[in-house]
């Protein structure tokens, strides 16, 4: 049986976990070791479950991976209220970098995004994958560019700039730092990267 296929399940019968809080494992085990080298085998260690019980609760690995994705990218719509009530589009994209620099360093979690973390090479779910986690950039570029396009609106940000060239130099800044994290680079160096990513922007001022 491939591993993101799932037995036959039986019905009716409760969990014997914590749903929320084995797909936070689930999500870390990811985190760590990427959607094509996290197995069946893998993700049961830490979840503390067996592989029954994973299937019956989740389906099989491609939608526990999408879970797990959902759940490290959160609500959407937190964001973009967080973005909303920034003074402007650079405060608002300087404060998401840098949260991402925090992120990306914690202490309790794998270093580096998840999404980053979790390109399929070679996978038979290479286009799944891809795909899940395209979605999730999308969104997060979609309310940058929205947060850029009000700014122009008001006459904070001049009515040459191009809101989607600078969503995707935010998210490949990102994205980079993600890469940094994960071959050893600290706190205070992608902090630094995320203060200078937005010094630019003042090309872009009305």
């Amino acid at each position: 049986m491939k591993e993101t296929e799932s037995p036959s399940r039986k019905t009716g019968r409760p969990l014997s976990f914590d749903r929320k809080d084995v797909l936070e494992k689930a999500m870390l085990a990811f985190w760590g070791g990427g959607y094509e080298t996290t197995s069946i085998t893998d993700l049961t260690a830490a979840m503390g479950v067996t592989a029954p019980s994973l299937y019956a609760a989740f389906g099989n690995k491609q939608q526990l991976f999408l879970e797990a994705v959902r759940l490290y990218a959160g609500d959407h719509t937190v964001l973009e209220q967080t973005m909303a009530v920034a003074p402007t589009a650079r405060d608002a994209v300087a404060q998401m970098l840098r949260g991402a620099a925090i992120l990306y360093t914690g202490e309790t979690t794998p270093p580096g995004c998840l999404l980053a973390s979790s390109a399929a090479t070679g996978s038979p779910d290479a286009a799944y994958v891809r795909d899940a986690v395209a979605a999730e950039r999308r969104k997060v570029r979609n309310i940058v560019i929205r947060r850029i396009e009000l700014d122009i609106a008001k006459g904070l940000m001049a009515s040459h700039t191009c809101p989607a060239t600078l969503a995707d130099l935010t998210l490949a800044v990102t994205q980079g730092m993600s890469v940094l994290a994960r071959d050893g680079a600290d706190r205070a160096r992608l902090l630094a990267i995320a203060d200078a990513a937005t010094t630019g922007w003042n090309l872009f001022k009305a």
